[in-house]
């Protein structure tokens, strides 16, 4: 029997390094960084969400960075059929990003849920700017509720449309979808190994606050300047990027330039605490292994000299 084509997943929390180690990877594998963060999707937010520069992406093939506007919101089932036209040119695709379920998507499929009617979709947007999504989330189903943050306006609600537009809640959906065959739910001829950055909070701490002041000085409060111009929805993705609802609060004169700063750096550092939670409990490359670096790598320079060789020997074992 064939063995199937490897693919590789590089996850992480937000600044942890995740760019320059997959970058490093595609130099020497020569492979392909292939985008699995939902926010870097968007080609407005350049400066917002740490693209990779064009002089990285000028070292390596990169794809599905800022091919969406930010006016179309992506799914889930989208990026992961964009993702996988991707992989199939690559000699080796490389999935990079922080956005667990589009790793899951690949990995273990997505759930079968049915079309949503288009009115279940107005309903829910409607809800939203009435109630805000504290509210909509009290309207859930109780298990899908257990399962989201109250502030979580995007996921709350696509629960609330598949809860109105299917009669179930999106928890059941999951949850029947984990005791479904892998063809049912929709088997990709890819074998996956994962690395995983898991730096100390501290380390990450410093990361965002660094990162974030170098996206002040880089033009990130122009790049909010000219998202608001398009007058989106506030509820669309691209909206709710880390930094925009800060700096949007700013421009709007509602936030004092030092209070949007400190904030945007605070939801960040939580934003990023969630994530590493979340990646510790999920096995992303499923049956294979995952190999973890408790460490953030600050660049292809310092990947080159302390992790290098580890790496690259769990990859070339996988091959």
């Amino acid at each position: 029997m064939t063995q199937r084509p490897l693919a590789l997943i590089v996850a992480g929390p937000t600044a942890s390094g995740k760019s320059a180690l997959a970058l490093a990877l595609a130099r020497r594998f020569g492979g392909t960084v292939i985008n699995a963060d939902s926010m870097q999707l968007y080609r407005e937010l350049r400066v917002l969400t740490a693209r990779p520069t064009p002089e990285e992406e000028a070292l390596a093939p990169h794809r599905l960075y800022g091919i969406r506007p930010a006016a179309e919101a992506a799914s889930v089932a989208w990026w992961r059929e964009a993702a996988l036209a991707e992989m199939e040119q690559a000699a080796l695709p490389i999935l990079c990003g922080g956005t667990g379920l589009y790793f899951l998507s690949l990995t273990r499929g997505l759930s079968a849920i049915p079309p949503v009617p288009p009115e279940a979709r107005e309903e829910a947007r409607a809800l939203l700017a009435e109630l805000g999504a504290p509210g909509l989330h009290a309207r859930l189903d109780a298990e899908t509720a257990s399962q989201l943050r109250p502030g979580d306006s995007q996921r709350i609600a696509r629960a609330y449309e598949v809860l109105r537009g299917t009669g179930r809640g999106l928890a059941a959906w999951q949850r029947e979808a984990e005791h479904t065959g892998p063809a049912q739910r929709g088997e990709v001829p890819w074998r996956f190994a994962a690395i995983r950055l898991d730096p100390p909070r501290e380390a990450l701490r410093t990361a965002i606050t660094t990162r974030f002041d170098a996206m002040l000085a880089g033009g990130a409060v122009e790049e909010v300047q000219a998202l608001l111009a398009q007058g989106l929805e506030p509820a669309l993705p691209a909206m709710r990027a880390h930094g925009v609802p800060e700096l949007a609060a700013m421009l709007r004169g509602e936030m004092a330039p030092d209070a949007a700063r400190a904030r945007a750096i605070l939801h960040t550092g939580q934003y990023t605490k969630r994530q590493a939670t979340w990646f510790r409990h999920q096995d992303l490359a499923a049956p294979t292994e995952t190999h973890i670096i408790h460490a953030r790598i600050a660049s292809v320079t310092q990947f080159q000299e302390r992790y290098a060789a580890e790496i690259f020997a769990f990859v070339e074992k996988r091959r």
